[in-house]
């Protein structure tokens, strides 16, 4: 494996000495995601493996090419998993791309997004010199947290190597509701639901359908059924459910028109946009199908206290995440200063100038 790891760091020197850029790249689940791709592919799927696993301590560390399905299994066995449940998009993603893309599926409102569970991470920065962050536990890091900072980077700050993250135990017990409601109706329940001690783990509206799914103690779960009502799902209906939300299989996504994600507070109304609207982590997750044009969008994000994404098809060419205010960016480029002083990792991908 050192071998592997010096080679990518001497790739690194020379394209570092030559002023040429390089696209990092673990299985392309999501090469889709983000700006436009620039430079020669450097492949971090020589890098595989769970280097360790203390079931007992919830710490999972494993290299950046090991292929997040083969993770998600070996927790499985053990009663375990990533609470955060990353979506995969397809087979070839892997545990590097899924922390560097920084995306999260339906638990994430309820349990914390991938950020939440990083732990330490070992990368090589611009200049091919391999570097650690944090470590194996919670408490562990005095100043600034850099191994969270890589995650959802987009690849921009350093080529990850390993990472350790916290898992969880599965829990003992789940079902899935199903209500019938307007977009402004689901919202407002969910917001009211989020404020009392239930057991949720995920949730999601569209075409006048609310879902909800409970996770946790079996007495917990029983007393939420019998307290919410609705139709109840078996659980391989539930399952698929939920994973087509995360992998984007659901009919909703089954459209041409360019997707948007919208980040915003849990509590805006329904979106006054053209277009198809899917709505989850108890409102503050807006899915938009839409050709409505970008500038449109970002105001309605900001509308509602949050910002928005191109997260499949239409226009890159302005950008696809929405701008950082001057300040923000100017942290952002004092840090990839720092990491990747000849920018050469990802260029244009997280910002078109970055």
């Amino acid at each position: 494996m050192n071998d592997a790891i010096e080679a990518i760091a001497a790739r690194i020197k020379s394209a570092q000495a030559q002023g040429e850029p390089l696209r990092i790249r673990g299985g392309g689940s999501k090469d889709f995601y983000g700006g436009a791709h620039q430079g020669a592919v450097l492949s971090t799927g020589s890098l595989k493996g769970i280097i360790a696993y203390e079931p007992s301590e919830l710490v999972l560390t494993a290299r950046a090419g090991t292929p997040l399905a083969e993770i998600e299994a070996t927790l499985r066995e053990r009663g375990q998993m990533l609470a955060f449940e990353p979506p995969h998009f397809a087979a070839p993603a892997t545990f590097g791309g899924c922390i560097a893309a920084g995306l999260s599926g339906p638990r994430r409102a309820y349990a914390g997004s991938v950020r939440d569970f990083v732990l330490g991470v070992r990368l090589l920065d611009g200049k091919g010199d391999d570097l650690r962050f944090g470590g194996q536990v919670m408490k562990n890091v005095a100043g600034f947290d850099l191994s969270r900072l890589l995650t959802g980077s987009m690849g921009t700050l350093g080529v990850i190597l390993e990472a350790s993250v916290k898992v969880l135990p599965l829990p003992v017990a789940e079902a899935t509701l199903r209500f019938e409601h307007t977009a402004a109706s689901a919202i407002a329940l969910l917001n009211e639901w989020g404020g009392q001690p239930l057991p949720l783990s995920a949730s999601a509206w569209r075409g006048g359908e609310l879902f909800v799914r409970l996770s946790g103690a079996r007495a917990a779960v029983d007393a939420a059924l019998h307290a919410l009502g609705g139709e109840q799902f078996d659980a391989a209906t539930a399952t698929d459910l939920w994973q087509d939300i995360r992998e984007q299989r659901d009919a909703f996504f089954d459209s041409a028109l360019p997707l948007w994600r919208l980040s915003i507070k849990s509590t805006t109304p329904p979106l006054n946009l053209a277009g198809r609207q899917l709505i989850e982590w108890g409102g503050s997750l807006r899915w938009l199908a839409t050709d409505a044009d970008a500038a449109t969008v970002h105001e309605a994000a900001r509308y509602g206290g949050g910002h928005a994404t191109l997260f499949r098809g239409g226009d890159k060419c302005a950008g696809v995440f929405q701008p950082l205010p001057a300040a923000m960016m100017a942290i952002h480029r004092k840090l990839k200063q720092a990491l990747d002083p000849a920018g050469i990792f990802n260029r244009g991908r997280l910002y078109p100038d970055f």
